[in-house]
């Protein structure tokens, strides 16, 4: 999951309004560069590159009154509802807006790979950290992150916007995950009593935590763990109130999909924003300048990590897919601009998933996008896009 603001810049760093000057690339990430066969020369548009934003839906009303804050002109983006440009070098977080919830940042290619999915109002989205205002009055998002931390910013951005309303978030491993969307069949017990570990029912969602869960996270923070164990099952930190979880068993819904289960009763949509090396995002390599190049070579560069990235990066895709209702959509993206993971991982993943299809995104023909190196996926990149770069393809599930 990405957190939203942070890599749109609305969160202040250090030295950020320092944008202008040129990127001192060191060696190891030129090298890293070369053998991807990527042009350096990309990092030096960070520049020129605009900001962008989306505004909250029903707040068009007040656009005047939020570039009166932000002191610039708003830009609408032709090509994307909801999304406005503004200058790179505009910070949002001290704003009024940004802090009532209006605006928040999210670069405009990300928008676009979730305008891909096609989300219909009634539609169950699995998703990493989604856009679920995009969901219409029915539907459900299901959100999940291996790191808590992540998770809870996610969270805390849906609070803040007042769009959780029909979202659940499990701290989970995205390639074990296995719960299916809340089925409407499932029995509803009257006169809910709680969350219990006994298997009692769901009431609503309360931010106050039992005994067991804040000694839990006591034992968590002294081992200084930030990730679930891949053999511990997935942990529920929010639900909305209409997420369809209230007044139901919690053994009912916490139970894995069996077998093809997901063929008939998964999701409709799935949107795979797969960890990566992010050296798509400039300005997210930007700030390796702040915080040391050597932090670059160990979280971006290590050879092992970025093995280990594509077995995740594929496994992430197997996952979901499987979680993927027949007939529906799968979009999987990344923010690297090196084909090892992105073209890579489609063929490798086409070759072991014959329901796989791979589908044209047919709004993508007034994006300002280009072909990836397999037919039907799609690239963003500073240069072509005036965005972050960003690769985007889109699957739908075949009957068996």
């Amino acid at each position: 999951m990405e957190e939203m603001d942070r890599a749109q810049g609305s969160v202040p760093e250090p030295g950020e309004e320092q944008q202008d000057a040129p990127l001192p690339l060191p060696p190891a990430f030129l090298e890293f560069l070369s053998e991807n066969g990527l042009d350096p020369a990309v990092y030096s548009t960070a520049a020129t590159i605009p900001r962008y934003i989306r505004l909250k839906p029903g707040m068009e009303s007040q656009i005047a009154e939020i570039e009166g804050e932000l002191k610039c002109g708003l830009e609408k983006v032709s090509w994307l509802p909801g999304f406005y440009a503004i200058p790179p070098e505009v910070l949002i977080a001290g704003s009024k807006a940004y802090q009532q919830g209006k605006i928040y940042g999210i670069d405009a290619a990300s928008g676009a790979a979730i305008l891909a999915l096609d989300v219909r109002p009634g539609d169950h989205v699995l998703d990493l950290c989604a856009a679920p205002d995009m969901l219409g009055s029915t539907g459900s998002l299901t959100g999940v992150d291996v790191a808590k931390h992540r998770l809870s910013a996610c969270r805390t951005m849906l609070q803040k916007y007042s769009l959780g309303d029909r979202t659940r978030l499990f701290v989970a491993d995205g390639t074990l995950f296995s719960i299916l969307p809340v089925s409407s069949n499932l029995r509803r017990m009257e006169g809910s009593i709680g969350l219990e570990e006994n298997g009692g029912t769901f009431s609503e969602w309360t931010s106050r935590r039992s005994w067991k869960d804040r000694q839990k996270a006591k034992k968590l923070n002294a081992t200084g763990s930030q990730h679930l164990l891949a053999s511990s099952e997935p942990e529920l930190i929010y639900y909305g109130k209409h997420s369809g979880l209230v007044g139901l068993c919690k053994s009912d819904v916490l139970c894995p999909a069996v077998d093809d289960e997901a063929c008939t009763s998964g999701y409709d949509k799935v949107l795979v924003d797969a960890e990566c090396t992010h050296d798509g995002s400039i300005k997210h390599i930007q700030k390796f300048e702040f915080w040391g190049w050597k932090t670059l070579d160990r979280r971006v560069l290590d050879a092992e990590r970025t093995d280990n990235l594509l077995q995740l990066q594929l496994h992430l895709l197997t996952n979901g897919f499987r979680l993927l209702k027949t007939g529906g959509s799968l979009v999987y993206s990344t923010c690297s601009m090196t084909i090892a993971q992105n073209e890579n991982v489609v063929q490798q993943f086409l070759s072991t998933q014959p329901s796989a299809d791979l589908q044209k995104i047919d709004l993508s023909d007034s994006w300002p996008c280009r072909s990836g190196g397999i037919p039907k996926t799609l690239r963003f990149d500073p240069v072509t896009s005036q965005t972050s770069g960003l690769f985007v393809a889109k699957f739908s599930k075949l009957p068996t």
